[in-house]
């Protein structure tokens, strides 16, 4: 499950995940918590942590990362500037490594970046058995995702995902218009609002 609070950071909650996770970990950062502590004070003495896998990165960019014990299959994390990758059920416990890789060397929006890193993680082997979800959320000023788009059950979700981002793309900003000030907004181009 991702989760993103502008101004605040980012959270995923993976592997035998607890969705509640999430939100309590944005609130802590919007405390002013660091990732580092604001991790902790979730994990502490959770029932079933062991369980879980937590990413944190927060509005300064400084992450943090919890795999507990009983993580499925082959699991890894990865650390990198101004991003986090983490992982279970790998085909190999490179997979996050090449992820952050990926996200260092992309050009352009976070968006882009974020589908690179996805992409570097499948060809440097994905999971161990088919992957067939792929999610992109993105805050950046309101109190809403800037970016929220999801590929479920796909046989190629990854590249099903950089197709609807980049049709999300060039209209993001109307859509943004039109939530703040529908009389100022562009047209939709569709019969009924030309």
């Amino acid at each position: 499950c991702a989760h993103v609070r502008a101004g605040v950071g980012a959270v995923a909650s993976q592997n035998i995940t607890d969705p509640a996770l999430g939100p309590l970990l944005l609130d802590e950062l919007a405390k002013g918590m660091p990732a580092d502590r604001a991790l902790h004070s979730i994990t502490e003495g959770r029932q079933h942590i062991d369980y879980r896998q937590l990413l944190v990165i927060d509005a300064l960019g400084r992450t943090a990362i919890h795999s507990g014990r009983q993580v499925l299959g082959i699991w890894a994390e990865a650390q990198g500037k101004d991003c986090a990758s983490g992982g279970n059920l790998l085909a190999n416990p490179g997979i996050p490594a090449a992820m952050i890789a990926g996200f260092e060397t992309a050009k352009g929006h976070l968006g882009d970046r974020l589908i690179a890193a996805l992409k570097a993680g499948l060809a440097a082997g994905g999971e161990a058995g088919p992957v067939h979800s792929a999610g992109l959320k993105i805050a950046d000023k309101l109190d809403w995702p800037l970016v929220d788009l999801r590929i479920d059950w796909s046989d190629s979700p990854i590249e099903a995902l950089e197709t609807a981002w980049e049709i999300y793309r060039p209209q993001m900003v109307a859509y943004v218009q039109r939530a703040q000030d529908p009389t100022e907004a562009p047209s939709y181009g569709v019969p009924g609002d030309e």
